[in-house]
């Protein structure tokens, strides 16, 4: 089987940053991918824009370099490559004064019937100024696009002066707050489960689940970022932005159509349901810790306090939490989400744990294990759904746990595309389901800070756990609040 390449119309993208780790790590070799399976039209250009001047051809030798240390070599295509390059232009411009915005639109002059898509790939203290220099220099169009990444902020208020800053220069339909998470293709594959199948809607609900688990774990630790995550921490990192979205997904209402603000609704719905957690419930709804020297594959570890430059820092790198969404479907499921650096191994996972059998019938089969369905996001994309079957063999009736697996490499026999390729055409096509919109952003973080005020105020600082771990022993404690059997899913339960 193979997926259907359709031709998006001409484009010109302008990528501010474009010598920066995320341009070259993963936009460019997104494009570059969409080029080589025939996604992008002859007409379409990629202008790179920093602040340091160098010509055009410096430029493509930069972003050839970054093709081959972030490419596999057998995808890398000669040919592709070199027509690739050619769409390749550059110019320095100063966020921060006129300097080079001349040339930008002189530069941009020349497709100004194109779409136009500037990608913001800064820092977000740059959105603001970056944004009135477009404006100031007349660079909007009726086809233009800004593409803006996160953090959105670090609070409630720092995401409102953000979304005003660049709302004052566009329109909120042509602002896309890009979250790469959603532009997973399980994520995708898990509205394709609920909304294109009648097995799984009917049991959607409190009456037939028992919990929802939603992990982003990763292995590494802040990798020489440090200063800057010291400066925001997980729940920040990745709570307030990818796993609450995760969380929307999971929990939403069916919407009316796959329109974007059809689907968007419904999201900001399960975000105004969610139970506030103040100081009152904090101690009982989270847990924060922070990673120790360990071990992993690669060796001794160092801790996170070894790492920074704030040698009593007391941010979290690790983050676990029980949410709950007060309304009519989901009233009394708790739904627990965890993420942390430095943990036992890289694994993102929601897992939809339904509730066990009233009362077994079979003979010394005691406590049968409830049904559950598993949908990994990375590595192996792909999904679970467990359940009991009669183990084969004569002598009675002995039951097994078995998986209906779909792993979508198998399945499909295809390449799977990275987030960012989705994600960088749904912009040129206009196609805004996957972004979110400003009160998303703001209605996330009216849940977040209140756990971010109690944390600073309380005198307890992170637990401390084991670099190569699962986290704290207070996270177990956590999820056995309610039902003692109740227990995290780890990659080895959830791969057997």
């Amino acid at each position: 089987m193979t997926s259907r390449i359709i031709v998006v119309d001409p484009f010109d993208y302008v990528v501010f940053g474009a010598t920066g780790d995320l341009a070259r790590r993963k936009l460019l070799p997104a494009l570059y991918h969409r080029d080589l399976d025939g996604q992008i039209p002859e007409e379409a250009r990629i202008i790179g824009v920093s602040r340091r001047p160098q010509s055009d051809k410096a430029y493509r030798e930069m972003v050839k370099e970054a093709l081959e240390a972030y490419l596999k070599p057998e995808e890398l295509d000669r040919k592709v490559v070199a027509k690739f390059l050619a769409r390749i232009r550059y110019v320095g411009a100063d966020a921060t004064t006129d300097a080079g915005w001349a040339d930008l639109a002189t530069t941009l002059e020349e497709g100004k019937e194109r779409i136009r898509a500037f990608y913001l790939a800064t820092s977000p203290d740059l959105f603001g100024p970056i944004c009135e220099q477009i404006g100031k220099h007349n660079l909007i169009t009726e086809k233009t696009r800004v593409v803006v990444e996160k953090p959105l902020g670090k609070n409630l208020k720092s995401a409102r002066a953000t979304n005003d800053a660049v709302g004052r220069i566009f329109a909120e339909e042509q602002i896309y707050r890009i979250d790469h998470y959603l532009g997973k293709e399980t994520v995708q594959n898990l509205m394709a489960l609920r909304f294109a199948n009648a097995l799984f809607e009917p049991l959607w609900n409190s009456a037939h689940i028992e919990h929802v688990q939603i992990t982003v774990a990763e292995s590494l630790g802040v990798e020489g970022r440090g200063d800057y995550y010291d400066t925001s921490g997980a729940l920040r990192d990745m709570v307030q932005n990818h796993i609450l979205q995760l969380l929307c997904l999971v929990a939403m209402e069916p919407p009316s159509s796959m329109d974007a603000d059809a689907v968007r609704d419904e999201k900001l719905k399960v975000l105004k349901s969610l139970k506030p957690i103040d100081t009152r419930e904090v101690n009982n709804c989270t847990v924060r810790g922070q990673y120790k020297s360990g071990v992993d594959r690669a060796g001794v570890v160092p801790a996170y306090l070894d790492e920074v430059s704030n040698k009593q820092s007391r941010t979290e790198t690790f983050v676990a939490i029980k949410a709950e969404v007060n309304n009519w479907r989901w009233a009394g499921v708790p739904f627990y989400l965890r993420t942390g650096k430095r943990l036992a191994t890289r694994v993102s996972e929601i897992i939809v744990s339904f509730k066990a059998i009233p009362h077994s019938i079979f003979d010394g089969e005691e406590g049968v294990p409830a049904n559950e369905l598993v949908i990994r996001l990375q590595p192996d994309e792909g999904v679970k759904l467990w359940l009991m079957i009669k183990d084969p063999g004569p002598g009675g009736m002995r039951l097994k746990r078995v998986a209906l697996d779909m792993s979508f490499a198998a399945a499909f026999k295809v390449r799977n595309p990275d987030a960012y390729e989705r994600l960088l055409l749904d912009v040129i096509r206009g196609n805004a389901t996957l972004f979110m919109r400003r009160d998303e952003v703001e209605q996330a973080w009216t849940w977040i800070d209140p756990i971010l005020d109690a944390w600073a105020a309380s005198d307890k600082p992170p637990k401390p756990y084991m670099a190569g771990s699962w986290g704290p022993d207070e996270a177990r404690d956590l999820i056995r609040i309610g039902n003692p059997a109740r227990e995290w899913h780890e990659k080895s339960l959830t791969m057997e």
